[in-house]
């Protein structure tokens, strides 16, 4: 018998995550917990050599924030979900402070997937884009010429992804780059260096406006667990819309059935809900399902690393 838990019991309407969301709401509380969030972050980046204060510092000289007007589209509006507090920042991806950190933290979080092992940054980042490359390569046998990835955030997972395909095809993917904060896009522009990606578009991802039929693969990379499911749900219908028959939707996030996301204590837990104001909504969403229904043939999931699943479908033909 399989007594796998489909979720931790710290999400959803169980006691506990009730409990843990009433500490939440609790304002001095919650304050409290968004600083002790960010904390553990930053520790763990800068215990591990990743230079934190070096890259914000970097990154603020480069003359970045006079240019955000090369990165906005005036007529993108934002969505209410888009606009609470999240990872610990009040104004979520809509300020300079997360997009100046965004690359330093996306590190850290490789670093925490292998907690227990003795790796430098550098290679723990890239395990982590390469088990879901691998997943890609094993599921997807069929060329990939254009790439959309939804949520680029600072644009390290659709770099890493492009160049994944340029060296796996030997050809360039005509790849773009698609989030909602101007913020992180235009910090994903001066980490673009070599000009590698195709277009870095300030669109909202439910309706991009691009043209039906654009795309062989639609990646969302740690974007649903931010999402609610209404939302996830308004963008599998446009990632439809967008592939071609026979393309592909991808994508890896948080795995509600691993064991080290049930089990992780209850100090870090209720940090990391304080910080993610979406969580009960992600770990009770039935992702594969919603994917079918939508239009998309039965969806892959792997278990794609300690932390992660991997959740892959084609459209039909």
């Amino acid at each position: 018998m399989n007594n796998q838990k489909l979720k931790p019991d710290w999400a959803g309407a169980d006691l506990l995550s009730r409990f843990v969301n009433l500490l939440i709401q609790t304002k001095p509380l919650y304050k409290l917990m968004s600083y002790q969030a960010r904390k553990v972050i930053i520790d763990t980046a800068e215990k591990n050599g990743v230079p934190w204060r070096k890259h914000y510092t970097s990154l603020a000289a480069s003359g970045i924030q006079e240019k955000i007007n090369e990165s906005t589209n005036p007529s993108t509006t934002y969505p209410d979900y888009y606009k609470v507090p999240f990872h610990a920042y009040s104004q979520g991806n809509l300020c300079w402070q997360a997009a100046l950190e965004a690359p330093s933290a996306t590190f850290a979080m490789a670093l925490r997937v292998w907690k227990n092992e003795k790796m430098t940054w550098q290679t723990a980042h890239r395990r982590l884009r390469g088990t879901f490359h691998q997943v890609l390569a094993t599921y997807i046998q069929e060329p990939i010429q254009d790439i959309l990835d939804i949520g680029t955030g600072v644009g390290i997972s659709t770099l890493a992804l492009h160049r994944f395909y340029e060296k796996k095809q030997g050809y360039s993917p005509k790849t773009v780059g698609l989030d909602l904060s101007p913020h992180m896009l235009s910090v994903a522009k001066i980490l673009d260096r070599q000009g590698a990606i195709s277009q870095w578009l300030h669109l909202q991802a439910e309706n991009t406006g691009l043209d039906s039929h654009s795309f062989d693969l639609v990646t969302m990379q740690f974007v649903t667990h931010e999402l609610p499911g209404y939302a996830t749900t308004s963008i599998f219908q446009e990632a439809l819309r967008l592939l071609r028959p026979g393309g592909y939707i991808a994508l890896v996030d948080n795995n509600p059935k691993s064991p080290v996301i049930q089990n992780l204590p209850p100090a870090l837990f209720t940090l990391m809900k304080s910080t993610e104001p979406w969580s009960d909504d992600y770990y009770t969403f039935d992702i594969e399902a919603t994917l079918e229904k939508v239009g998309f043939e039965s969806p892959v999931t792997v278990a794609s690393d300690p932390r992660h699943r991997t959740i892959i479908a084609r459209k039909p033909r």
